[in-house]
């Protein structure tokens, strides 16, 4: 059984082209902990979309070229992922939703602690996020680009 973790807050939402050319997801940053330590990243679950492994995709986006790999196993994608929520957030492109306020639960599939402060955070949750609000999860999944809804699953 996955570990859940849950919080309350702003929650950034964005579409994430995870696979070129056309392969989508809905990809979620949140914070938690005091003076927000921990960064959340997650995923909408959608019909039709296969769920997204974050740390499998922050791997092939090759991030060691960008963030050293002495942290340990998974620091560099770790750092990958909190860098597209964080400036996700800080620079929102089209699409993005910005929630305010937002209760929010993540099944836990990967925790790193970092060895040092990145972004502000020094560990990230990834996994699959929900949000309480049905009517905020409707929103959240209509960041996706139209094509995106009928994408078949990686083989």
């Amino acid at each position: 059984m996955a570990r859940t973790v849950t919080g309350a807050g702003k929650v950034t939402v964005l579409p994430l082209l995870h696979t070129w050319p056309d392969q989508y997801g809905v990809l979620t940053y949140a914070t938690s902990g005091a003076f927000g330590d921990t960064a959340i990243v997650g995923y909408i679950p959608i019909i039709d979309i296969p769920d997204m492994p974050l740390m499998d995709i922050a791997a092939r986006h090759q991030p060691t070229r960008v963030y050293s790999s002495a942290g340990g196993s998974g620091f560099a994608e770790a750092c990958w992922l909190m860098c597209v929520g964080w400036s996700g957030r800080l620079i929102r492109k089209p699409g993005t939703l910005e929630l305010s306020d937002a209760a929010w639960s993540l099944e836990v599939d990967a925790t790193t602690e970092l060895f040092k402060t990145m972004y502000g955070h020094d560990r990230l949750h990834v996994g699959r996020m929900t949000l309480n609000d049905p009517e905020l999860t409707a929103k959240a999944r209509e960041v996706l680009p139209a094509g995106a809804r009928s994408v078949e699953p990686v083989r």
